[in-house]
This record gives C-alpha cells, sequence and structure tokens, in this order.
C-alpha cells in the first residue's frame, strides 16, 4: 500500500511539474513562432504556427538592430561587469567577515540597506553624478554603475558563504609563511566557487536583460546593447513586431548557449553551495 501511495504521488508531481513547464513554456512558443511570420500573419492570428520556417525576419533584424556589434557590446558590458563585482565584492565581503569590529558590521548593514532602494528613485541623481564624473555615453561607464548596482547582493551572498569557511585553514597558511593576499588568492578564493557560479549566474541574467540603466548612460547608436537595439524597433507610430520577436530570439540566444555550454559548472557549483 506505502509503494502504491508513493508511486501515485510520485506520478501526480511529475504530471504537475509537466504542466508547470508547458505552463512557462508557453511565452517562449509565441516569441519563437511569431518570429517566422511576417506583421500581417502575426496580427491575423498570434497563436497558429508559422506556415514556413522563413528566416527573413532574422536577417533583416540583424541589418536594422546592427546585431554583431550590439552582440559585442553586451558581451564587453557583461563581462567586464561580472569580473570586476567578482573581484571587488569577494575581496570586500571576506575583508567584512574577518575584521571584528562594529564599523565592519554596520558597512555591511548598510550594503544590504542599499538593496531595499528602488532604482528609479535615484535615477535623476545617477545622470547628474554620471554626467559630473564623466561616465555617461561610454561602456565604462556603464561597467562602473552595474559595479555599483551589483555590490550590495553580491557581497551579502559572498558574506554568508565566507563566515562558513574555517579560519583554521588560513591560520594553517599564515604559519607556512602567505601573506595575507595569498591567503585570500590561494586559500579563500577557491573555496567561493560555488558561489561565484552563483553570482555569475544572477548577475548575467541581470546585466545582459537590462534596458533601463543602458537607456540612461548610453547615447551613440554603435554603443547600443541588445536590449536597447531591440527597442528601437518600437517607434512612435510604428512596431515592427516581426522584427522585434526576431531579433529577441537572437539576444536570448546567447544567454542559452551559455547555460548549455555551463550547465555542469552550473549544477556542480549549486550541488556544492548545498552541501557547504
Amino acid at each position: 500500500m506505502e509503494n502504491e501511495r508513493y508511486t501515485g504521488l510520485t506520478f501526480l508531481l511529475e504530471l504537475f511539474g509537466i504542466i508547470l513547464a508547458i505552463f512557462f513554456l508557453v511565452p517562449f512558443y509565441y516569441v519563437l513562432g511569431n518570429s517566422f511570420k511576417s506583421f500581417a500573419d502575426i496580427l491575423q492570428n498570434t497563436s497558429s504556427l508559422p506556415k514556413s520556417l522563413d528566416f527573413t525576419n532574422y536577417s533583416q533584424a540583424i541589418a536594422v538592430m546592427d546585431f554583431w556589434r550590439a552582440l559585442l557590446n553586451s558581451l564587453i558590458v557583461t563581462v567586464a561587469s561580472n569580473v570586476l563585482i567578482v573581484l571587488f565584492c569577494s575581496m570586500a565581503a571576506y575583508k567584512l567577515v574577518r575584521t571584528r569590529h562594529k564599523i565592519s558590521t554596520i558597512i555591511f548593514f548598510i550594503f544590504v540597506a542599499t538593496m531595499v532602494i528602488p532604482f528609479q528613485s535615484i535615477m535623476i541623481p545617477l545622470v547628474k553624478v554620471g554626467s559630473t564624473l564623466h561616465l555617461m555615453n561610454s561602456h565604462y561607464g556603464l561597467v562602473v554603475m552595474y559595479l555599483a548596482f551589483g555590490s550590495a547582493l553580491s557581497i551579502f551572498l559572498y558574506h554568508g558563504f565566507i563566515k562558513g569557511i574555517p579560519i583554521e585553514l588560513e591560520e594553517a597558511a599564515i604559519i607556512d609563511g602567505c601573506s595575507p593576499y595569498m591567503v585570500f588568492w590561494k586559500v579563500v578564493f577557491p573555496l567561493l566557487k560555488p558561489i561565484t557560479v552563483t553570482i555569475v549566474i544572477l548577475n548575467t541574467l541581470w546585466i545582459w536583460n537590462d534596458f533601463l540603466l543602458p537607456s540612461l548612460v548610453l547615447r551613440d547608436e554603435e554603443l547600443r546593447t541588445i536590449p536597447l537595439a531591440t527597442f528601437y524597433f518600437f517607434g512612435a507610430y510604428t512596431k515592427q513586431w516581426n522584427l522585434a520577436l526576431a531579433g529577441l530570439v537572437l539576444g536570448i540566444t546567447p544567454l542559452l548557449i551559455f547555460f548549455f555550454a555551463a550547465q555542469k559548472q552550473i549544477i556542480r557549483g549549486i550541488t556544492s553551495g548545498s552541501i557547504k
């Protein structure tokens, strides 16, 4: 009886999981299916399957949005931002954890408190400060801003993970003659791999798909990231849905390739993090 109950419960859970997966895949069906249709076919019936796999929309979208330049811009911004966030936030969190002082606790809670501040409330001051520091209309300025806005959550995650690392490992390294920098880079940082993978995933999803911050910072056409390039299919009087949907598919394809390529590393990082 118990085995039958267990089998029945397992079947129901699997069925629920399949239904839930189909539910979440419906938007992907609409985006992918309509990206092969003409504008008239989309207006006529958005739910129908495309009549043929016509890649005309994709070739036009690549030309109109200057996709390869936008892809390079997104790669530069995403990779540079992730590298800086991982380097600076891991070191900052390590220092905050290992420094036994009230000031460290206050600084940490200030970082945590900044996560509840809505981005929209600081947009105007951000533009003014960015203009004063000559950070506007440049990739390096955008990367610096992503470093600033991504530090709070990254430091919070690193902080909690580092507290679980035994300090005896660092003391043993110091006895062996390691400097404080060598202790961090040779002993502590390799142990941060699981949480680093998690942080890189979260920040990649956020930075790659972000529209609001690049729209405030970047002005020149050659500096546009993929979300900005896709947005210009929607004008004041025209909306090129067929090209925009093809542009959306082109924009999410690099992310899918990244996740499939790093699938084993992601699973290993999540598993190690849960064990930790």
